[in-house]
C-alpha cells in the first residue's frame, strides 16, 4: 500500500530555524542571545535565519534597548504556529509507515 507523504516545509527543514521555532512554541518570546546560545550558531548565521523566518511570516522581531545595549526579541506568529504544527504532523506520517 502506497503512503501519501506531505511535503516538508522548506523554511522549517533548516535545523537552526526548526530549533528557533521549537523554542518559540514553548516560550512566548526569546531574545537574540538566548537563541544564539540554544542554537549554538554564529551571530551572523542566526541573524540570517531570523530574517528568513520573519520574511516567511513565522516570527515577529522587535528591536529595543535594555539599558545602553540593543536587544532583539523574537515571537512566534499564528502563521508560524500553524506551520510548526503542520510540520510535526508531516514528520509523524514519515515515522508511522
Amino acid at each position: 500500500m502506497a503512503q501519501n507523504f506531505e511535503e516538508l516545509d522548506p523554511i522549517l527543514t533548516v535545523p537552526v530555524r526548526l530549533i528557533i521555532v521549537s523554542v518559540l512554541v514553548k516560550m512566548k518570546q526569546a531574545d537574540f542571545l538566548y537563541l544564539k546560545e540554544i542554537t549554538k550558531t554564529t551571530q551572523g548565521n542566526l541573524s540570517h535565519q531570523l530574517k528568513k523566518l520573519s520574511e516567511a511570516g513565522y516570527i515577529e522581531i522587535e528591536k529595543t534597548s535594555k539599558g545602553n545595549y540593543p536587544q532583539t526579541i523574537c515571537r512566534l506568529t499564528k502563521t508560524g504556529q500553524k506551520a510548526f504544527e503542520a510540520y510535526v504532523v508531516a514528520i509523524k506520517t514519515y515515522l508511522h509507515l
